[in-house]
């Protein structure tokens, strides 16, 4: 078998990937060891910035996202029962973000794939990738009991933190560096009406929660809990009563609460690894990096990656420029660190942490700096709606 590119992992980066190759006539496979069922099964984040949905209408993939995605002009954040909406399109210039589910936008790249006839080989596992500083790298994945082998240009690792891109990378080459949360985010998704018409942030001395939602008649809910806990533990009454109990009165009081479709307990962490290239090999979304849900920046940080990678890439059979094959890492890890910092800001300053009584003040004076001072308004809002996708050059 033989390609330009070779995609690992059918999530969104690696479709968006693949979409936007195909759109600019660049042959690729995709190969994905678990099943489609199984990658559309996955709850994910819902809120994308503005540069992924001019990324997602550039592959040509957005009908269904402008009919039904939900435009949000802002967010709230609420500490005990005072409420700060921070005004996204005000703060910065008519920017805003769109709900709109990681599960959708799966599923239009999925039909966009199917529709355009290209190879997708699911259930299929990543043996080992050879060649890497050749001029032909292979990968070597397992399909029915039997293995192939796949030559190619490039590979792009989207296989996200536990897929074999990463561990490609020689150890004395690769630097990981790591911060461990010590709670996790306890979801429940429910068709129920969303808690408010904008996603709400909230910081209780009974932890943090978040109300979020994926339409106007689905909801997705969060609660910091600590490591320890168990999802059976929490019954759906034990989550709504904790839910109403740490946020303002008013939202509690009409609050909408039904049976769960799924919950799930996710762990915080923030990731980074570099570089993000070796050889012919690059890496994009979470094989790269993680980092907290808290700011909604997951999938759209995986979006800057795969757009810079398409630059490259295009850069390379257009016009020959293998010379901005080393601006990979450093382009994309300017970005990656930014949102790392707002992320774990965000973090620190909304979750009920460990530490000593001087620790919580300064977070305490820090957040209300924030919330009362346009220059931080603004600072949040710039972060939230997306920095700018910095240019390969």
């Amino acid at each position: 078998m033989k390609t330009k590119i070779a995609i690992i992992g059918a999530g969104p980066s690696g479709l968006l990937l693949g979409q936007l190759l195909h759109k600019a006539g660049i042959d690729n496979v995709v190969i994905e060891r678990r099943s489609a069922k199984y990658v559309l099964g996955r709850i994910r984040a819902g809120i994308l910035e503005y540069g992924f949905v001019d990324l997602m209408r550039e592959a040509g993939v957005h009908t269904r996202m402008d009919a039904e995605g939900l435009r949000h002009d802002g967010f709230e954040i609420a500490i005990g029962e005072d409420r700060t909406r921070i005004d996204l399109h005000g703060l910065t210039a008519g920017k805003s973000v769109l709900v709109y589910g990681q599960t959708e936008v799966t599923r239009d790249l999925m039909e966009a794939r199917i529709g355009a006839g290209l190879p997708t080989h699911y259930e299929c596992e990543v043996i080992e990738l050879r060649g890497l500083n050749t001029g032909k790298p292979t990968v070597v994945f397992r399909s029915d009991h039997e293995d192939c082998v796949l030559e190619c240009d490039y590979i792009a690792g989207c296989d996200g933190f536990h897929g074999v891109s990463r561990r490609s990378i020689p150890g004395d080459t690769l630097r990981e560096h790591e911060k461990v949360y010590p709670f996790g985010w306890l979801g429940l998704l429910s068709d129920t009406r969303p808690a408010s018409d904008e996603l709400i942030y909230n910081k209780s001395d009974r932890g943090f929660a978040l109300c979020s939602m994926r339409s106007e008649s689905r909801s997705r809910h969060y609660l910091q809990v600590p490591l320890s806990e168990k999802v059976e533990d929490w019954s759906d009454d034990r989550f709504w009563d904790e839910l109403k109990a740490r946020v303002p009165a008013d939202v509690a009081s009409t609050l909408e609460t039904g049976p769960s479709l799924e919950k799930s307990i996710a762990p915080l962490r923030s990731f980074v690894a570099e570089p993000l290239q070796y050889g012919r090999l690059f890496l994009a979304g979470d094989a790269g990096h993680i980092v907290p849900p808290t700011g909604a920046k997951g999938l759209n940080l995986a979006a800057s990656d795969i757009s810079t990678l398409f630059t490259l890439l295009v850069s390379i059979y257009e016009q020959g420029r293998t010379d901005l094959i080393e601006r990979y890492s450093e382009t994309c890890l300017r970005r990656i660190w930014k949102a790392e910092r707002f992320s774990w800001w965000m973090t620190t300053m909304l979750h009920h942490l460990d530490g000593t009584d001087i620790d919580r003040k300064l977070i305490d004076a820090e957040l209300d700096y924030y919330l009362n001072s346009e220059a931080g308004l603004t600072t949040i809002a710039e972060n939230y709606v997306g920095l700018p996708f910095d240019r390969l050059e």
